[in-house]
C-alpha cells in the first residue's frame, strides 16, 4: 500500500515538473514581446491570450504537486498541536466533504466545457486569434491529477487512523538546506553552554 502511495506521489511530482517548465516559456515570450514591443515598436495582440493561457496551465497542474508535498495553505494554529489521529480525523472529514465534491464536479464539469469549446472551435477575441479548446481541457486533465493524490491523501488518513503515525511522503528538494549551507560557510553550531562558561557571572545577572 505504501508503495502505492509514493508512486503516485512521484506521478504528481513528474507532472508538476514538466509543467514548471511554462516558466522558461512565459519568460521567453513576455521577453520577446517587450523587445519587439518597445525596440521595434511592433506589439503582438495574441501575446497577453498566451501568457494568461500559460499560467494558468502552470497553476493547475502544480495543484496535485502541491497537495502530495503537504504544501497548500492550511490553519496550523491549532491544527499543529493534535496528535495524528486528530489531524487525520480532520483531513479525512474535509477531504470527504469539500474536496471530493467540489474536485468531481470541477473534472465533470470541466471535460463538458471543453468539449463545448472544442465543437465550437472556440477563439479569443483580438485582432489575432489563438484557439481556446486546447487550454480548456487543462481543467479536466488537472483535476483528474489532483483527485488522484486527494484520494492518495484520503488513504493516508486512513492508515494513520489505524496505526496512530502519518506515513511517509515521497522527499523532494527543499527551500534552504541548513546543514549543506553550514558546510559551505564553515559554520558551526552556537555552543551556549561554552558562552555560558566565557561570560563572566557578573555580566550575565547584568545582561538579564
Amino acid at each position: 500500500m505504501q508503495q502505492l502511495l509514493l508512486t503516485v506521489d512521484r506521478f504528481s511530482t513528474w507532472i508538476g515538473k514538466l509543467f514548471a517548465w511554462t516558466v522558461v516559456l512565459l519568460t521567453l515570450l513576455i521577453s520577446a514581446e517587450v523587445f519587439s514591443r518597445y525596440v521595434l515598436n511592433k506589439p503582438h495582440a495574441w501575446v497577453l491570450d498566451a501568457q494568461i493561457m500559460l499560467y494558468g496551465t502552470l497553476f493547475m497542474f502544480a495543484g496535485a504537486y502541491t497537495l502530495s508535498k503537504s504544501g497548500h495553505v492550511r490553519g496550523d494554529v491549532l491544527y499543529g498541536f493534535f496528535r495524528p489521529r486528530t489531524q487525520a480525523t480532520i483531513d479525512f472529514t474535509l477531504y470527504i466533504v469539500f474536496f471530493l465534491p467540489g474536485l468531481v464536479a470541477m473534472t465533470w464539469a470541466g471535460w463538458h466545457y471543453a468539449n463545448d469549446s472544442l465543437a465550437m472551435r472556440e477563439q479569443t477575441f483580438n485582432a489575432d486569434p489563438l484557439p481556446v479548446y486546447p487550454f480548456k481541457f487543462v481543467i479536466p486533465f488537472a483535476g483528474a491529477v489532483l483527485l488522484l493524490q486527494g484520494l492518495v491523501e484520503i488513504a493516508r488518513c486512513v492508515l494513520c487512523l489505524q496505526r496512530g503515525d502519518w506515513p511517509s511522503r515521497d522527499e523532494d528538494v527543499e527551500e534552504v538546506d541548513v546543514d549543506k549551507l553550514k558546510e559551505m560557510v564553515h559554520a558551526k553550531d552556537v555552543d551556549v553552554d561554552a558562552i555560558e562558561r566565557y561570560v563572566p557571572p557578573a555580566q550575565r545577572q547584568e545582561g538579564a
